[in-house]
């Protein structure tokens, strides 16, 4: 395996283009694989490595897929402590999506987005209100199986 990747630097801007669904589904999952140790082997799928805790290690060895897959986003959602579940509300002022919106993918990019502002939050780091942005896709023409390229749903 190689050398931990740089996290992508996130911003208020970077978590809006996530939520509107702007990225792949991917890139979601880099962002958060890259915070829990996981690191990108020669092969290119990401692996569990030293800095990633046990309890991630041994559940997902290999790079949890946590907008295609139920059992990873749960576990994402469960990590996030009590005391920061709101943050996509309270930070972003993020009110979920409307009826009409309510994909799994959707929803499961809103625990992506939570889990970030968590983990910025446990280290007490700053959100920049902006930076970097990968380059931006098209949302979606069926929301429901996403971008050319994402996992299905599961």
């Amino acid at each position: 395996m190689s050398a931990l990747p740089s996290p992508f630097p996130l911003s208020r801007a970077l978590l809006a283009v996530v939520l509107a669904d702007r990225t792949s589904d991917r890139f979601v999952c880099e962002l958060i694989w890259s915070r829990l140790g996981y690191g990108q082997s020669d092969s290119g799928s990401w692996c569990a490595g030293p800095a990633t805790d046990a309890a991630w290690r041994e559940s997902f060895p290999v790079e949890p897929q946590f907008i295609a897959e139920r059992p990873a986003s749960v576990a994402l959602t469960r990590s996030i402590p009590r005391q920061h579940k709101q943050l996509l509300k309270e930070q972003l002022g993020f009110g979920g999506y409307r009826i009409g919106e309510l994909y799994p993918r959707r929803t499961r990019r809103a625990t992506a987005v939570n889990w970030l502002l968590a983990h910025l939050a446990e280290r007490a780091e700053p959100l920049p209100h902006s930076g970097p942005l990968p380059e931006l896709l098209d949302e979606p023409a069926d929301p429901v199986r996403g971008h050319p390229g994402d996992l299905p749903i599961s």
